[in-house]
């Protein structure tokens, strides 16, 4: 399995969850050095090393996605689950009215082409797998029944990821491909602050698409399993 963002936080969490319970973990992060340094933590916290795998990854970087792709293609042969998890810009500090489009622009590149260029990098390995699955942690501050003012960049920069989900799952049901959204919860991590919830309980949350049964429900958007409303 492959985890974008995975040197902290969630991302994090969710490779020692999977690498403790016997899976190998592409631990991707933008710079290898963090990835590394992540990597040996976990380790020295007693999760076996041979499952984890630190590789350079940066979500915008299409030639270094279809590279990595193809290294991976040669050493592993396939990939199971890709959990797009890699976000920027929680921004408290602005709204719609005022936002730096900047700021905005560069949410948009990474929570959601970032995760479609990764998606379509590693699809060809994703195909090969036994089963298949595309996890993308997005947030009910995407949803459009619940939206509201304020967070102007991760606002649409998420529910823009959910309209991804939706479009990948039918485009790729043909090909037994489970896409699914998952709303981790909030979530005591760098970008979520102080205050959240476990981060191990907003990793299992994300395990929930990630174990659905061939054959189990695409097209969903869900937190702790339960639905959420788009």
């Amino acid at each position: 399995m492959l985890v974008t963002g995975a040197n902290r936080g969630l991302g994090l969490e969710l490779a020692r969850q999977c690498a403790t319970d016997g899976d190998t973990v592409l631990l991707g992060s933008r710079n290898l050095e963090a990835g590394e340094r992540a990597a040996a933590g976990l380790v020295a916290d007693g999760v076996p090393e041979e499952r984890l795998l630190p590789v350079e990854l940066d979500v915008t970087d299409a030639e270094g996605l279809a590279a990595l792709a193809a290294r991976v293609g040669e050493q592993l042969g396939q990939v199971d689950v890709l959990v797009n998890n890699a976000a920027v810009h929680y921004d408290t500090w602005q709204n719609a009215a005022n936002a730096d489009l900047g700021v905005v622009r560069e949410a948009m590149e990474t929570n959601v082409i970032g995760a479609w260029l990764t998606t379509q990098a590693f699809l060809p390995l994703l195909r090969r797998g036994r089963h298949p699955r595309v996890v993308m942690v997005s947030s009910e501050g995407g949803s459009l029944a619940s939206m509201g003012g304020g967070i102007p960049a991760y606002h649409v920069s998420k529910a823009a990821l959910n309209a991804l989900t939706r479009t990948l799952a039918g485009d790729l049901a043909r090909d037994g491909i489970l896409v699914n959204a998952v709303c981790p919860g909030w979530t005591a991590t760098d970008m979520g602050g102080p205050g959240g919830r476990p981060v191990a309980d907003g990793a299992a949350s994300i395990r929930y698409a990630m174990d659905l049964p061939d054959g189990g429900p695409t097209s969903t958007f869900t937190r702790d399993g339960q639905s959420i409303p788009w």
